[in-house]
């Protein structure tokens, strides 16, 4: 008996040693089995996104045509862009217009909504699909069906202004309207924020409502101080991501005024007056062929909206309200 305690006494120490080796074994079997299995997915993150978003970085500061090797040029592209480019100025002014105007509407617009659709009326899932459903249009389509209903000849939008006594508006022609137009247009696309407005709405205590009418809060009150309070992250979230798509916006500018009047390739409309960034930074990288250009191009938007993003994050402590 003694020398079975003794015994005991001795291997017992080493089996938990034993044991994470087993362990670690089976860890890193696990571990390469996973990688097995993602592989696919990480080659083609690092060949298609990695790689080109760190080339760029470095075509950004040469001058690149894709016939001939980069050369070297320093800050000449970022300084260029800002002392002798009018057009990036013009496609940074328009950008900005839109997303200042766009943004706010579109929010104020699928918010309105999205209260009307968390209401319990007849038929409201029918509803809730059709103000979906032009998100799932493509944009070609979508760019196309506009271009038709703001024709100034014909147009369906001009014919119904023309039964109310109205004029024909020259939306697509007139560098008064084209970005006006366009800002209508974005509206069109407003599916997914009065869905995630509808899914934040959902999640408001009865009870705060129930509370708030015992003081003799009326609908407007209950708004301000209980909704929008209660889904201030809802509304931060789809800001920021409305902000983001509003500095992006290509498609419809690119297909809707199609040819510039200021040459080739400029998809600008009328003056230029919706010559948005993305589509100048098209141009230049597609049409023009210079690749370093448009890069330190695309960086200087990656910065304005890294920038808007954080400032945003960092002045939502104020305004939204975490729960």
């Amino acid at each position: 008996m003694a020398l079975t305690a003794d015994t005991r006494n001795v291997t017992m120490p080493g089996a938990p040693v034993a044991g994470r080796r087993r362990l670690g074994r089976l860890q890193r079997h696990e571990l390469l089995v996973a990688l097995a299995f993602i592989s696919p997915w990480i080659i083609g993150f690092c060949w298609f996104q990695l790689y080109p978003i760190i080339a760029s970085i470095r075509y950004s500061f040469t001058d690149y045509n894709l016939m001939q090797p980069p050369v070297w040029t320093g800050l000449s592209n970022y300084q260029h862009l800002f002392t002798n480019d009018p057009l990036f100025r013009k496609s940074l002014l328009n950008t900005a217009v839109y997303t200042i105007f766009s943004v706010p509407l579109d929010l104020i617009v699928a918010f309105f909504f999205a209260l009307l659709l968390n209401m319990d009326i007849p038929g409201r899932a029918i509803f809730r699909t059709a103000f979906y459903f032009p998100a799932i249009i493509p944009s070609v389509a979508t760019a196309i069906l506009w271009t038709m209903l703001l024709n100034a000849q014909g147009g369906l939008l001009n014919v119904g202004l023309g039964y109310l006594g109205i004029g024909s508006i020259p939306w697509l022609t007139s560098p008064t309207w084209t970005m006006p137009s366009l800002i209508l247009l974005s509206v069109w696309g407003i599916g997914p924020t009065v869905v995630i407005f509808l899914a934040g709405l959902q999640d408001v205590p009865r009870d705060l409502y129930d509370a708030a009418q015992l003081d003799g809060a009326g609908p407007w009150r209950l708004v301000r101080d209980v909704t929008i309070p209660m889904i201030s992250p809802v509304i931060l979230f789809n800001l920021i991501i409305g902000m983001i798509g509003a500095l992006q916006v290509f498609a419809q500018p690119f297909i809707i005024f199609g040819q510039s009047t200021t040459g080739v390739g400029g998809y600008g409309g009328p003056l230029n007056s919706v010559l948005m960034y993305s589509v100048q930074l098209y141009n230049v990288a597609f049409v023009q062929f210079q690749m370093g250009y448009a890069s330190a191009m695309a960086w200087i938007l990656f910065v304005i909206i890294f920038a808007l993003s954080l400032i945003s994050m960092r002045l939502s402590s104020r305004y939204v309200y975490y729960d």
